[in-house]
Formats: C-alpha cells, structure tokens, sequence
C-alpha cells in the first residue's frame, strides 16, 4: 500500500510500569547513555522529528547528531547534518528565549491559524506550516502529507502522550521503539507514551513485535503496527 505520507516511527524510553516521566512531568532524565544512544541513531535515519510544545517546553532543547559515524552516515546519504526539528503546537505559546533556538538544527513550526500570529515575520523557525482543522486543532494528516512534498519521507516521533494518541488515533504511527528504563515512576497523573482518550479493547492498535534487545538493565522493543491487510 502506498502512503502519501512519511514513514513514522515513535522512539520514547518509558518507566517499568509505562511512564514517560513523573506526575511534575519533569524531563524524563531516566535512560541510560545507550538509550541516548539509540535515540540518537534513530534521528540519524529520520529526514525529520516531530516533538510537541509540552515535550519543548520540559526540556529547553532536542537531541543533535553528534556521533561522527552518524553524521558520516547522513553525509553519504546526501543529507545534512541534522534532520529538521518540527515543533507541531495549536497555540505556539513557547519562549523564544529556550536554548532550543539557538541549536544549531533547521527549525519549523507546524501550527494554526491562531498559532502562527506571534511567530510571524520572525527569524526562530525557518518554516511555518498552517494547517487546521475545522476545530481550530492542527490537522496533523494534512500536515504529513504536505511533509512528503519538502522531501521528508521518514519522520522520527519524539512525543508527547498526546501527540501520538492523536497520531494513532489517524492511523499515521509506522513503528513504536520503546525502552524499558528499571525505575517505578507510579502516579495516576504521569503521562504515558499514548495519552488521549484511549481505545476499547476492540478497537485497540495491534503490534508486531520485530526485535528485542536487552543492554544492562534496560530492554528496547521494536514493534510494527498491524494494518487490516496484515
């Protein structure tokens, strides 16, 4: 099946007991050097990451390719050094004085309506991508699909929860990395890797698991979403 739209992949490390980070939503600090590590290698292999405002705020700033193997493996491909950085946020309310902007990535802003009037004829995003829903949300298919024609066709998802409830619930998730980090976070308020309102065991996503890995005391899987013709 052809998709007019970049390869997904969602890439978080999670608590034991599913939580991306505490009931303060604190920057998940949590994983290990090779967990970084392997976030890193997978936004080696993206055209672009796609994060949210909450995810930004909590952090200040994005992971960079850093390893010189990585970045040897991007110049050889063609590509530059870092993949586009895309914040996706209905409101933009982000503070231009965050580290973020002045990394050295090519930042854009996918937004609406609404969103766009603060940033708009200023220098912190390259681009500014407008598209809406009729309910003044971002219309994220929309969105993917204009990416495939700025030459972006494999698009790493970096969260939060809510991002990627809304993501699934359009069926616009390829493939989940999830690690498993050897801490208990607990808290009925802490996020977890997919927020939103949730699916009924009849309508919930199946997953193919493709690999398993255990470093030390962590465990990466890598699941495939099931599609109906699988």
């Amino acid at each position: 099946m052809v998709q007019h739209r970049p390869h997904t992949t969602v890439v978080l490390a999670m608590s034991a007991d599913g939580k991306i980070t505490d009931v303060r939503r604190s920057p998940a600090r949590f994983g290990s050097k090779t967990d970084k590590a392997h976030l890193e290698e997978q936004i080696a292999i993206a055209d672009a990451v796609l994060f949210g405002a909450s995810t930004l705020r909590a952090y200040g700033t994005t992971l960079t390719v850093t390893h010189p193997q990585l970045l040897q493996q991007r110049t050889q491909a063609g590509k530059p050094p870092q993949p586009v950085h895309i914040v996706i946020t209905h409101s933009s309310n982000l503070n231009p004085e965050m580290r973020f902007f002045q990394q050295p990535v090519n930042r854009w802003l996918l937004t609406t309506t609404q969103g766009v009037l603060f940033w708009k004829g200023r220098r912190e995003f390259e681009q500014i991508l407008v598209f809406e829903t009729p309910t003044a949300k971002v219309d994220i298919l929309a969105a993917l699909q204009h990416l495939t024609t700025l030459g972006i066709k494999r698009l790493a998802v970096l969260g939060g929860g809510e991002l990627v409830a809304s993501m699934l619930e359009l069926d616009l998730i390829d493939e989940f990395w999830l690690t498993i980090c050897p801490l208990i976070l607990g808290g009925s308020t802490a996020p977890t890797p997919v927020e939103g309102s949730g699916f009924l065991p009849e309508f919930a996503k199946r997953l193919q698991l493709m690999e398993v890995h255990t470093i030390e005391m962590e465990v990466f899987l890598h699941y495939r979403l099931q599609r109906p013709t699988d």
